[in-house]
């Protein structure tokens, strides 16, 4: 049986520093936390009839172990891979494995208007959509846009 929202939630994963939102360099970030980003996942999931298990990490190998779990038993991913976005090709290996599954990208600030070693994302190369700069609300779009890919399941019953 497809996974569809019906059936499955949206995993969405917070990478390093995100525990900190509200805290850490809210000129860039804004001053939303991240139970605030939560909240509106929650929303937005729930308006087109889904759920949201949220996440965070600081470590790399926490991030790659739960896109492994998502790959089996979620809808799709919306992922804030923080830093690790310049980085992190296990995380691009992980994010490849997932065959099929919608996965959206999202950066609070426009990572093209940062520093020019922000200006990459090795997730990107795998991400069906990305959404920077639109803040917090950029996560809303997001899981709006795994909605879509994913479907509700009510075509097939």
């Amino acid at each position: 049986m497809p996974r569809t929202l019906a059936n499955a939630p949206i995993m969405v994963l917070n990478g390093p520093n995100l525990n900190l939102l509200g805290q850490r360099q809210p000129e860039i970030y804004g001053s939303d936390t991240l139970a605030d980003v939560e909240a509106l996942c929650v929303g937005a999931a729930a308006a087109h009839g889904g759920t949201i298990d949220f996440r965070q990490s600081n470590h790399e190998g926490e991030l790659v172990d739960w896109i492994q779990e998502a790959r089996l038993s979620h809808a799709g991913i919306v992922i804030n891979p923080g830093a690790y976005s310049h980085t992190s090709v296990a995380i691009l290996d992980a994010l490849n494995a997932c065959d099929g599954l919608p996965v959206l990208e999202v950066h609070i600030s426009n990572i093209h208007r940062r520093e020019q070693f922000r200006h990459h994302s090795y997730v990107s190369l795998r991400a069906d959509g990305v959404i920077a700069g639109c803040g917090v609300q950029g996560y809303v779009f997001a899981v709006e846009r795994v909605a879509a890919l994913a479907g509700t399941g009510q075509a097939e019953a």
